[in-house]
């Protein structure tokens, strides 16, 4: 199998610089009261709001058809102009009267379309661009969106005087930032042949997730605060903007290698041409390849396989309407709702959450979520690495059951009202969404196939908007009943989420159910990787 090239890897670079960006939406929590205040808006009409974003991957599809007829760069760019537009208008009339409420929904409904189509323009160049290691380069990729939200609260405390309140200063970064992140990335964005280079991407790929942790762990330091660690905001924002940079090292290297090659592969062929034209050989040289020799080869090490218990197994490609009338679909479509944006739903109402608790440093919970979430979604990279290499393929489906049931236990820990577990809890959340979320990607093509992946994978998400209304709602509802027994429009409190924690803890736990038997369904075929078992089971499951 040919070794991605540094064409490929620059495309790789450039969807990661995509996907730290492409969160825009995460940083709602921090302004939210503050836009509550200045648009005189209850609750229940700000989770309308945070709905509102998710609400515009219900037309997420629209950017997998898209990328089926026009260039991939261009598909990206649309997506930074629904953002530039959604936001920038917010941003410009904010503290109009004349922007009304159902201005501000229409406004983050379509930024958040926006966000769709950069990620369907990174899942594809990583499936693409990186054939036998796509779930590496896609668990590499969206990992950096956990990174969203630190680096938009990192931006704006570096930059405290881009706008006149906190509301409108990130509100122009969400609108300007994918724009010109997307214009330098453009040229990148392509579709490249395997063509053999003749260089490993092993020691690349080892590279990167160097570079990867470095840069969650500047992430986390940066989350603790600067008062704890002397850091300021401009020296972490410094630091953090180098390690973004690094990975451009990469296919910098591994072009400048495949010129040395082509160099060494030049000089070798002018010996040869020079040994062939001497005058003093008399004999004519000949160079005969056994082409059969290799083919047998070739048979032989497909027979190794067979002998050794490789089993393949290639999943019917499903696409259309057909997806919706299989039940596993709807398996997977519940599950990943009552986990991922569950998650989700819970970093959305952060914001809320840290006031009824009397946790001053919003910004630092937020934070704390969106490292720990890059870590989480980091996690399947290196499980896809390693198993790849030991001949092993990972259930996506039950590599989700395992992570959904840490999920529920945090929302129960999250009853007890010390700050402690506020934090311990956030965490936990935080890791487990961004990883289901990371897995989801490949999960989908494990098991409805990756020809109509673009479209599929946005009806999945679609349960992103259906989850964020209902639980959502429920949340608003219970916390407007609990302020308004106080005679108040905030509460603050034990009891304002309390009933909501023990609903979603459930939920949950419901969902680790649904997984648990969607991986008991599918794991005949889960896996695009071949799975290595002993010869023996093999025979065994043949006969069965």
């Amino acid at each position: 199998m040919p070794s991605p090239s540094s064409a490929h890897w620059l495309s790789l670079i450039g969807s990661i610089w995509l996907q730290t960006i492409n969160g825009p939406n995460s940083d709602f929590p921090v302004y939210s009261s503050q836009l509550k205040e200045l648009k005189h808006i209850s609750q229940v009409q700000l989770n309308f709001l945070a709905f509102a974003s998710d609400a515009g991957k219900l037309f997420g599809w629209f950017s997998g058809v898209a990328a089926l007829y026009l260039p991939l760069w261009l598909v990206a760019f649309v997506g930074a102009a629904f953002g530039l537009v959604g936001y920038g208008i917010q941003y410009m009339f904010l503290d109009s009267a004349g922007l009304r409420y159902w201005h501000l929904f229409v406004l983050t409904a379509l930024a958040g379309n926006g966000i769709c189509w950069i990620n369907t323009v990174s899942y594809l160049l990583c499936i693409n661009n990186f054939a036998s290691s796509s779930r590496v380069a896609v668990s590499l990729a969206t990992s950096y969106l956990g990174l969203s939200a630190k680096v938009y609260t990192s931006l704006a405390e570096t930059f405290p005087g881009l706008a006149s309140s906190k509301a409108k200063t990130y509100l122009l970064l969400n609108a300007v930032v994918p724009l010109l992140v997307t214009v330098v990335v453009a040229p990148s964005l392509r579709v490249f042949d395997l063509k053999s280079c003749g260089v490993s991407s092993d020691a690349a790929f080892l590279a990167m997730f160097a570079i990867t942790l470095a840069t969650g762990a500047c992430a986390v330091v940066g989350s603790i605060g600067s008062t704890s660690n002397g850091l300021s905001s401009k020296e972490h924002m410094a630091s953090l903007g180098v390690l973004l940079a690094i990975p451009i090292l990469i296919p910098a290297a591994l072009k400048i290698r495949e010129i040395l090659t082509k160099i060494r592969e030049a000089k070798r062929e002018n010996r040869i041409h020079d040994l062939g034209t001497d005058d003093s050989l008399s004999v004519e040289s000949v160079v005969v390849v056994d082409v059969s020799a290799d083919a047998d080869a070739d048979a032989d090490a497909e027979a190794k396989e067979e002998a050794d218990g490789v089993v393949k197994k290639t999943q019917e490609e499903i696409g259309g309407l057909r997806l919706l009338r299989i039940p596993d679909f709807w398996l997977y479509f519940f599950s990943y709702m009552f986990s991922s944006t569950l998650g989700l739903v819970f970093l959305n109402n952060l914001g809320q959450i840290a006031e009824s608790r009397g946790v001053a440093q919003t910004s630092t919970l937020v934070s704390l979520s969106s490292s720990f979430g890059f870590f989480g979604r980091l996690l399947p990279a290196f499980m896809d690495y390693y198993s790849k290499k030991s001949g092993y393929s990972i259930s996506r489906t039950g590599c989700m059951a395992t992570l959904m049931a840490p999920m529920a236990g945090a929302f129960f820990l999250l009853l007890d009202q010390r700050d402690f577990f506020l934090y311990l809890g956030t965490a936990v959340i935080g890791t487990c969404t961004g990883a289901i979320a990371s897995v989801a990607v490949s999960a989908t093509s494990e098991l409805f196939g990756t020809k109509n992946f673009g479209v599929n994978h946005n009806i999945v998400v679609a349960n992103i908007p259906l989850g964020s209304l209902c639980f959502g709602y429920f949340a608003a509802v219970l916390y407007q009943r609990e302020a308004g027994a106080r005679g108040t429009l905030t509460c603050s409190g034990a009891g304002c989420y309390w009933n909501t924690f023990v609903v979603w803890g459930s939920t949950s736990a419901v969902g680790t159910l649904l997984c648990t038997v969607l991986y008991a369904r599918s794991r005949n075929f889960a896996g695009r990787l071949p799975v290595r078992i002993p010869s023996c089971l093999s025979r065994l499951a043949n006969l069965v």
